[in-house]
């Protein structure tokens, strides 16, 4: 069994556009529905830092860092809002094939670089990842305007009030975490992306909208262990973190 995890998210940006939900729904395993706010579903990109990570009761000194690049959606099962992500994409290997294994989720290697300077983040990451189609994503972003808490915006609280995310696994099933951490502070933000090839990799046509953009500088979260989702009404099994 794998234990839960501590870590810090640092210096996100939420980069964010509507997308038809049939169009999302193809591409969500079976199980899985598109949650849609104004008619349409969500496809976001976050880039982001890692920070502390390591076993829950670890003291954050004897945590790693991992710069990190996510491909994600919005979906309801059971009725709990949650996240569902198609790939993350991170720089430290070990850390990848780590939760690959136990944590059954789709990461990929990739060499990524995070620079904050003069109120702006500078975000480079390339997909290095064996077998895996290429992604390359260039871009910086910086908060504008005043903090606001995300659950007083209702489409801030649709895109990232949400405690639990779900992957799919490589033998096809389907496996969920739950986060814990306190809400959301959010900023208006502004992005400058040279180059962003997520969507190709994933077989998305690029969106026709402009992005909606938000910005987090964090906050500390405590991830529990992978489990396997059973069908509604099922009992699960005894060795469901497994």
């Amino acid at each position: 069994m794998v234990v839960p995890l501590e870590m810090g998210w640092r210096h996100l940006l939420f980069e964010n556009w509507p997308v038809d939900p049939a169009v999302m729904n193809a591409h969500l395993p079976e199980g899985l529905e598109p949650d849609v706010y104004d008619g349409s579903a969500w496809l976001s990109v976050v880039p982001f830092t890692n920070v502390a990570v390591r076993p829950r009761g670890l003291p954050a000194s004897l945590g790693v860092e991992l710069p990190e690049l996510n491909l994600r959606t919005y979906v309801s099962r059971d009725g709990v809002p949650s996240v569902y992500f198609f790939s993350l994409d991170a720089q430290g290997l070990a850390s990848v094939l780590g939760a690959r294994v136990f944590h059954h989720l789709p990461y990929y290697y990739a060499r990524i670089t995070l620079e904050v300077a003069d109120g702006r983040i500078q975000f480079s990451s390339r997909r290095r990842h064996p077998g895996a189609r290429p992604v390359h994503f260039e871009g910086t972003y910086w908060p504008t305007g005043e903090p606001f808490a995300a659950p007083e915006d209702p489409f801030a609280a649709f895109l990232v009030e949400r405690y639990r995310f779900y992957t799919e696994a490589q033998d096809g099933s389907i496996r969920y975490t739950d986060v814990a951490h306190h809400p959301w502070t959010l900023y208006p933000a502004t992005a400058d992306v040279e180059t962003n090839t997520l969507f190709a990799a994933h077989g998305f046509p690029e969106p026709d909208a402009d992005p909606v953009y938000y910005y987090s500088p964090g906050l500390d979260v405590v991830a529990s262990r992978s489990s396997r989702s059973e069908p509604s009404g099922a009992s699960a099994p005894a060795d469901e973190s497994t």
